[in-house]
């Protein structure tokens, strides 16, 4: 195992590109590194973090503890037959890069999550979603770290309480496990799942009648390549905000103030508003402030243009929700962690 480093700057291990130094830092490529780590008595008295890709933090300031790379890597195929595959990725993995290995594959199921940004690890701790699919549409189980017991153990579905961007593990058990893997049920008999957004017109355009899950994969990669900024180009940790739920009665009323207002109805008489819409209604699309902004072409994404502050990005993620809410009366909630 690495030695454990000092004074580590954290500007190549967060999307955003902000600069901020870890006191103590280390890089842990298997289970029994990471318990050397958590059990060793010279950093027991330490803050500490789990820090995946860092597509979905915004330190604020430097991090006075000591921060945990995880790099658990490798796939394999756990079971398969006729009609299905059980892949187990370890949580260090590029989530794109298992989405690429799935489809190469002929492993479907995950091809609407192309190119979401992050590792394997962190993609259940959010219930990750695009287009119509979320991971826990496919999820079989997780192996995750008691951070007390120092015992691998083993999550279902159930177990996880999956909901909008949401999991156990940013709820109940937040801090206390360190998922080491993912376990991920495929088809090889796939149903696409193409009419969500610009899916079809997107395949439509491109000439193919008849699509394949490489074709899906491909044409949302285009799609969030339109939309979205490349992280390595522009500082951006992808949608900041989650889109919000409201009862169906509070939506009428707003929908009689703002008859352009958007929404998508859910169980329990509940309707999904696009943020996006709320933030871009309040003016904020594209409105720059120094080296940090509203990106111009997505309203949901803060941007860092260069030598950004984390704490003026978490005040311009303030200044949003208050004006939402003052507007439409709507508590927008941020789906980026702030440190």
């Amino acid at each position: 195992m690495q030695k454990t480093k000092k004074n580590v700057p954290l500007k190549p291990y967060n999307t955003f590109g902000i600069a901020v130094n870890a006191s103590y830092f280390i890089e842990i490529h298997n289970v029994g590194e990471l318990i050397s780590i958590l059990k060793d008595e010279q950093h027991k008295a330490l803050p500490k973090l789990i820090l995946g890709g860092g597509s979905n933090v915004l330190f604020t300031s430097d991090y006075q503890g000591l921060v945990i790379k995880n790099s658990i890597h490798g796939i394999e195929r756990i079971t398969e037959d006729n009609d299905s595959v059980v892949l187990k990725a370890g949580a260090g993995e590029v989530w794109h890069q298992l989405v690429l290995y799935a489809v190469d594959n002929g492993y479907g199921g995950i091809e609407n999550l192309s190119l979401i940004p992050g590792t394997v690890g962190a993609a259940p701790m959010q219930n990750i979603g695009a287009y119509g699919v979320e991971i826990k549409d496919v999820f079989e189980s997780l192996e995750a770290l008691n951070k007390e017991t120092f015992e691998i153990e083993t999550f279902g579905l159930e177990d996880c309480q999956f909901g909008y961007r949401q999991s156990v593990f940013k709820l109940g058990l937040k801090g206390k496990y360190v998922i080491t893997s993912v376990s991920l049920k495929l088809s090889k008999k796939p149903v696409l799942n193409t009419s969500y957004g610009a899916i079809e017109e997107t395949l439509t355009s491109a000439g193919i009648a008849t699509p394949t899950i490489k074709d899906v994969s491909q044409a949302v990669i285009k799609i969030r390549q339109s939309k979205l900024p490349d992280p390595v180009e522009i500082g951006n940790a992808g949608s900041f905000f989650k889109n919000p739920t409201i009862g169906a009665i509070d939506y009428e009323g707003l929908k009689a103030e703002f008859p352009e207002i958007p929404g998508y109805e859910l169980p329990n008489n509940e309707v999904k508003v696009p943020a996006a819409w709320l933030i871009q209604s309040c003016g904020w699309k594209g409105k720059t402030t120094g080296e940090i902004g509203v990106h111009k072409n997505q309203a949901l994404v803060l941007v860092n243009y260069g030598n950004g502050k984390g704490l003026d990005l978490k005040n311009l993620a303030v200044e949003i929700q208050q004006s939402v809410a003052e507007k439409f009366g709507i508590e927008l909630e941020m789906e980026v962690n702030v440190i």
